[in-house]
């Protein structure tokens, strides 16, 4: 794909996710202010919007004119509420995120806890709100999101990933936290989207293997900029996996080895993408950048 054309494409779908996110969330003046005031810093902190724009890409491959916004705000206060209390001191203990202070440190731990709190309930509003017109729709979406970001995945993933006393089956261990740490979200991203563009049932699970793929590359790359990056690329404070005695792939099997299945599983992604019946062209671009990213 040319690369001013994905680029354009690219800044587009951000700021798109930037206004939904504006639009379909409290301000920082609702009551109670304080709260909200949290909720809103880590909303608005940037970042790189990539399941937003997963989501709304996903939605228009399938149909040009497809409304995903709603979804894609959901997916990112999932996603928020997820690094909040990440950073808190008694889960990963970090006090830098995307370049600012963490929540807990702008606030304080409790509001820092109750923002986090908050963005689980606002997410699966905003998709009953936005597809209240599809009951069946909003039946599937709010099942897929629950169980992304549920015990089994996202939280589950979480869990494992602090147990830290547990040296046992530690590639089978490893294999759990990656699917449901990162990759859930990512693939949920790709799935709402494409459930909201009409895609067939296949092309849903195509979607979906894509989008676990892409994730867990998404989370090997994080990993080995953890260990070679610098704080002021992430805008987070780099080693924490070292000194958090962190299982990683990198650690497991090795900086080449990881390199070697990033791209394997880059391909696999792409591959899904293009077995579908639809405008893949963006997405499969945008999955092979994040293989590379460099932050």
């Amino acid at each position: 794909m040319d690369a001013a054309l994905f680029q354009k494409q690219f800044d587009d779908l951000v700021q798109e996710a930037e206004k939904a996110l504006r639009s379909l969330t409290p301000s920082a003046t609702t009551t109670p202010v304080r709260l909200h005031e949290a909720m809103r810093y880590s909303l608005d902190a940037g970042g790189k919007r990539l399941r937003p724009v997963l989501c709304l890409a996903a939605a228009k491959a399938f149909r040009a004119d497809a409304d995903a916004r709603h979804a894609a705000t959901a997916i990112e206060c999932i996603h928020s509420y997820s690094l909040i209390h990440d950073d808190l001191p008694c889960m990963d203990n970090s006090d830098l995120r995307r370049g600012r202070p963490s929540c807990h440190k702008a606030f304080d731990e409790a509001t820092a806890l109750l923002a986090g709190d908050a963005l689980i309930p606002l997410a699966f509003k905003l998709l009953t709100q936005g597809y209240s017109d599809h009951p069946t729709l909003v039946q599937e979406l709010v099942g897929e999101l629950a169980e992304a970001a549920g015990s089994t995945l996202l939280v589950g993933g979480q869990a494992e990933d602090m147990n830290t006393s547990d040296k046992k089956n530690q590639s089978e261990k490893l294999e759990f936290i990656l699917r449901g740490k990162t990759a859930a979200m990512l693939s949920v991203s790709l799935t709402l989207g494409a459930r909201i563009g009409g895609a067939s049932a296949k092309e849903i699970e195509h979607f979906r293997l894509a989008g676990q793929q892409a994730g867990i590359a998404f989370q090997l790359v994080d990993d080995l900029l953890d260990a070679h990056g610098t704080t002021a690329s992430l805008g987070k404070p780099v080693g924490a996996d070292k000194d958090n005695d962190k299982l990683t792939f990198a650690n497991l099997y090795g900086i080449e080895a990881t390199r070697a299945r990033i791209k394997q599983l880059t391909d696999e992604a792409v591959g899904n993408l293009r077995a579908c019946e639809a405008n893949t062209d963006f997405l499969c671009a945008l999955i092979t950048q994040m293989a590379s990213r460099k932050s």
